[in-house]
Parts: structure tokens; C-alpha cells; sequence
């Protein structure tokens, strides 16, 4: 058991859903050998033993607000959270998305880091009122320069060093160790041994864009090999209009809706192709987990996207079906040599710029960390 005198990070989380646990291993990884221990807050959510033990953290504190409970000025979180404070010697604290980083600055007199991992953040007039008037405790990373940029957009008489990138990062390793043979993952979905597959993950709402992909898939169809087909994984309210499209391009029978599938990062193996079509995707977890898979990827040439996957993917301009169904045909004529070489590709890419030994290394020369732990 650690002492809580110790020096302590801590690391304000919203909530557990979706990536966000790997979001918090990620960051408390940062830390490992560092001298510190981590303590990681979740703002929302239940005690879990699950999630305590996938954050890589030395302890866990779960506040259990529901979502109702932190609209407004979330008087009972900045309590809560302040008595944690209290009782312990926190250096620092990282806090993802808004609402934590509001709790964070007015509950403590702590330096927050804020990360920030979407798009228009600080667009609302108050929100820039209020990083201005903590501006002296406050500094700010974004998950791609995409998003850094949007956020010195909106701030702009921030100091440059005061906003900056730290991406977004996998553990290599452990997801090959997770992945499910090829074989195994195409009878898991349900996709046929012999088809060429293009595969794609991410809720059915529009900033994903799937009608860009169908339409492109549709027009690439008659040059793809015969049995080709388009995977889409995971659920949202655009399903039925994605379906009725699917059925008017005339491929509903190419074109496999499989819902929601726990932990899909393990079954990318069952595809040829992993294509993107995202509405200025701020990062784009996937195209990481698709490159540890060695799967080509395709994708927007926007938002956080171009910057994974330019240079070892291709790229096609938001919206442009014609572009993408040209990309989805290049990558059909990949031989097994030129796949191998494009797998090899990525993965010195993933462990170049976005591996944790990677990320690690370029947090710690981050201007904001120095200054804090030069302090």
C-alpha cells in the first residue's frame, strides 16, 4: 500500500466509457519510474473492480455522479473532489474533456493539464472567459495538432507553448497478443473465409459519414474482387437511413450492418481493407488498432486522420466517394509482398510516434511538464 504523502499525480477522468479507460491508462502510463504514484478520479460512473484494475493507476476513486448531478456548477463534485485533494500531496493534476477540468480548477489550487479530445471545446464565449481567467493554472494538450489548432483558434492570446499536442497512443504489444487470427475472426462475424473485405467501425451517426463510404464502395464495386464485401461495426441512430441507402445504391446484399461488437479492435484481422470516413475525426483510435492489425487503411484527409495516416495509408478529401472508391480499387491490386511491406510500415510508424515508450518520451519535453516539475 502506497503512502499517500507520497508525491501523487492526479488524473480527473469524466467518465470510463467507451476509450476513455484507455485513456486514463494512457496517461497514468506516463508516470511509470517516474517517482510519482497516480491517483485517478472518475467524475460519473459506478465502482468498478474491472475498470480500477485497467488504469494502470496506483489508486482509483470512483465519485459515482450521474450525469444530471454535474450540469450547472457542479457544487457537490468540486466538494468531493476537493476533500481528495486535501488529504493528499498532488503535484499536478491532468484532467480530461471540460467538465473536469471546471471541477479540477475550482475545487483545488493545483496546475491542471486539460486534454482535450474533440473539436470546438472552447468555441462558447464562456468557456474562453473561464480558461482566461485560470490561464495562470491552466494549460492545455490536444490529442492532434488538429485539435491544438482549433483550441489557439479560440484562444488566440494563449502563448503557443502554452497549448500543445500529445497524441493518442496504443500498447503495441498487447493488442497483437489480443488480436484474433484471421480465420477465427471472419467466423465470429460472420463474414465469409474467401471475400474481400472492407471494414469499418464507429457509431452509425453523421460525423462518421458511412453514406460517403457506401457510395464510394458502390462505385468501386465492379472493379473490387468478385465477392467483395463492406463490414460496418457498430449501432446509432442512422442505422435504418444507412440500410435504406444501402438497398438504393443496389449493394444492401454486399453491405453486412453487424452492430455493436464488444472489443472489435480484436477481430480488424478479418479485414483486407479498413476504411474511414469520418467528419473531422479529432484523432481516430481505430486507424491505430487497424495498423497494429496490419490492415491498409483508408481515410479522410482531415482532422487528426491525415496526421496517422499520411505517409503510410491513403487519403481521400471529405465527402469525395469518387476518391474513395479509386483508393478502395488501389488497395484491392495489393500483392502479399506489397501488404507485408505496408504492415512493416505501420508498425514502425505506431512505434515511432505512437507507442506509450514513444509518447512517454515526448510528454516529458512537453514545455507545461518541464515547468511544472522544474518548479
Amino acid at each position: 500500500m502506497t503512502s499517500r504523502s507520497e508525491p501523487r499525480i492526479l488524473q480527473f477522468c469524466h467518465g470510463y466509457d467507451g476509450p476513455f479507460l484507455d485513456c486514463a491508462r494512457q496517461y497514468a502510463s506516463l508516470f511509470q519510474g517516474s517517482g510519482y504514484k497516480v491517483t485517478t478520479v472518475f467524475l460519473t460512473g459506478a465502482p468498478d473492480p474491472q475498470v480500477a484494475a485497467g488504469c494502470a493507476s496506483d489508486e482509483v476513486l470512483f465519485l459515482g455522479f450521474s450525469s444530471k448531478a454535474v450540469r450547472g456548477l457542479k457544487l457537490g463534485a468540486i466538494r468531493a473532489l476537493r476533500r481528495i485533494a486535501a488529504e493528499r500531496q498532488f503535484a499536478f493534476c491532468i484532467a480530461h474533456r471540460f467538465k473536469p477540468i471546471y471541477v479540477a480548477l475550482l475545487a483545488t489550487g493545483l496546475p491542471v493539464i486539460g486534454v482535450h479530445h474533440a473539436f470546438g471545446d472552447y468555441q462558447r464565449k464562456g468557456r474562453q472567459l473561464f480558461a482566461n481567467l485560470f490561464a495562470k493554472r491552466l494549460s492545455l494538450l490536444g490529442v492532434s495538432d488538429a485539435v491544438r489548432d482549433d483550441m489557439r483558434r479560440c484562444l488566440p492570446k494563449w502563448p503557443a507553448e502554452r497549448i500543445q499536442t500529445l497524441y493518442n497512443r496504443i500498447d503495441i504489444q498487447a493488442l497483437q497478443a489480443a488480436l484474433v487470427p484471421r480465420a477465427e475472426a471472419r467466423q465470429a462475424l460472420g463474414l465469409g473465409p474467401q471475400a474481400w473485405v472492407v471494414g469499418n467501425v464507429g457509431r452509425l451517426h453523421p460525423d462518421k459519414d458511412q453514406a460517403t463510404l457506401l457510395r464510394g464502395f458502390a462505385q468501386a464495386l465492379p472493379g473490387l474482387p468478385a465477392g467483395a464485401r463492406l463490414a460496418i461495426l457498430g449501432k446509432g441512430r442512422l442505422e435504418p437511413v444507412l440500410k435504406a441507402l444501402a438497398s438504393e445504391l443496389g449493394i444492401a446484399g454486399q453491405v453486412d450492418f453487424l452492430g455493436q461488437v464488444p472489443d472489435a479492435r480484436r477481430y480488424f484481422q478479418a479485414f483486407d481493407v479498413f476504411a474511414l470516413s469520418s467528419d473531422h475525426e479529432p484523432f481516430g483510435m481505430v486507424l491505430l488498432e487497424a495498423m497494429v492489425a496490419g490492415v491498409p487503411v483508408l481515410a479522410t484527409a482531415c482532422g487528426g486522420a491525415r496526421e496517422v495516416v499520411e505517409g503510410v495509408g491513403m487519403l481521400f478529401p471529405l465527402g469525395d466517394a469518387a476518391q474513395l472508391a479509386e483508393g478502395l480499387r488501389h488497395m484491392a491490386l495489393l500483392d502479399g509482398q506489397q501488404r507485408t511491406a505496408c504492415a512493416e510500415h505501420m508498425l514502425q510508424r505506431l512505434a515511432e510516434r505512437f507507442s506509450d515508450q514513444a509518447v512517454r518520451e515526448a510528454f516529458w519535453q512537453l514545455p507545461q511538464v518541464r515547468a511544472l516539475v522544474e518548479a
